[in-house]
């Protein structure tokens, strides 16, 4: 019986964990993410390069929404990883129509798991679940 054949990277996942590095790196060292971006020596992929841009040009709107949906948390009390998963996935939510909800919120709970807090997963899971009545334009299922 042969081995199961390993699970192969997914691009778009891979884009979203490096983003959320260079969110890190920018807060650590008390620089804009842009600047994180800039200063990298590879040249980013193109979807790490829009979610970085789109959450640098957005981060007052994204806030205000997370701010709204996380109940009983003000930003500055969420851990650092957190708050940055949750404004990539309200990004996405927000500003990437082309990507279904479930695949948003799906992402961010996993990188939420392996980079944060033991509840990290539910409540980037709760939050973004409250903030996809709020940023994603009523259309047709996702599918």
């Amino acid at each position: 019986m042969s081995e199961p054949r390993p699970k192969r990277p997914d691009r778009r996942s891979d884009a979203r964990e490096r983003a959320l590095y260079l969110l890190y790196e920018a807060d650590a060292k008390g620089i804009s993410p842009v600047d994180a971006l800039e200063l990298q020596i590879v040249e980013p992929d193109e979807l790490t390069t829009t979610l970085i841009r789109g959450v640098a040009e957005q981060r007052d709107r994204l806030d205000a929404a997370i701010a709204v949906r996380a109940t009983g948390w003000t930003l500055e009390r969420m851990p650092v990883l957190d708050l940055s998963v949750l404004r990539i996935g309200a990004f996405e939510l927000a500003q990437r129509p082309d990507v279904p909800v479930a695949v948003v919120i799906d992402e961010a709970v996993e990188l939420a798991k392996r980079f944060s807090t033991d509840s990290s997963g539910r409540f980037v899971n709760g939050v973004l679940s409250s903030l996809a009545e709020d940023l994603r334009p009523a259309g047709p299922p996702d599918g």
